[in-house]
C-alpha cells in the first residue's frame, strides 16, 4: 500500500513538473530544463513508460539522455539556454518599462538564472 501511494506521488509530481516545463518554454521565468530533469527522476522511481516516453520525447530526449548519463549538459544548450534567456527577459524588461522595481526585479532573476545555466558540467 505505502509503495503504491509512493508510486502515485512520484507520477503525480512528475506530471506537474512537465506541465511546468511546458509552461517555461513560454514563460522566461519558469526554468525549462530543470523541470524537466526533476519529472525524469521522478519517472524512473514510479514508471518505466513515462520515463522512456521523456528520453524518447523529439526536443529534449537528447538534453535527458545525457543528463541521466553524465549530469553534464553541452555549451551548445548552455548557449541557446542563455540566449533565450536574454532575449525573453529583454522583452519582459522592455514591456515592463514604466515600472522600474520589476524592471529591476526582472533583471536580478535573469543574472541568477543565467549564474545557474553556467555553473552546469559540461560535457566533453
Amino acid at each position: 500500500m505505502k509503495k503504491t501511494i509512493q508510486k502515485n506521488l512520484f507520477i503525480s509530481l512528475g506530471w506537474i513538473f512537465v506541465i511546468l516545463a511546458a509552461i517555461g518554454v513560454i514563460l522566461p521565468i519558469l526554468p525549462t530544463t530543470p523541470f524537466l530533469i526533476l519529472a525524469l527522476a521522478l519517472f524512473a522511481k514510479s514508471s518505466p513508460k513515462f520515463h522512456q516516453m521523456l528520453l524518447e520525447h523529439p526536443w529534449f530526449g537528447d538534453l535527458l539522455r545525457q543528463w541521466e548519463k553524465t549530469k553534464t549538459v553541452s555549451r551548445k544548450i548552455k548557449i541557446r539556454a542563455s540566449l533565450l534567456t536574454v532575449v525573453s527577459f529583454s522583452i519582459s524588461i522592455y514591456l515592463v518599462r514604466e515600472v522600474r522595481l520589476l524592471q529591476w526585479m526582472l533583471l536580478a532573476i535573469a543574472a541568477i538564472l543565467l549564474f545557474f545555466i553556467w555553473r552546469l558540467k559540461e560535457c566533453d
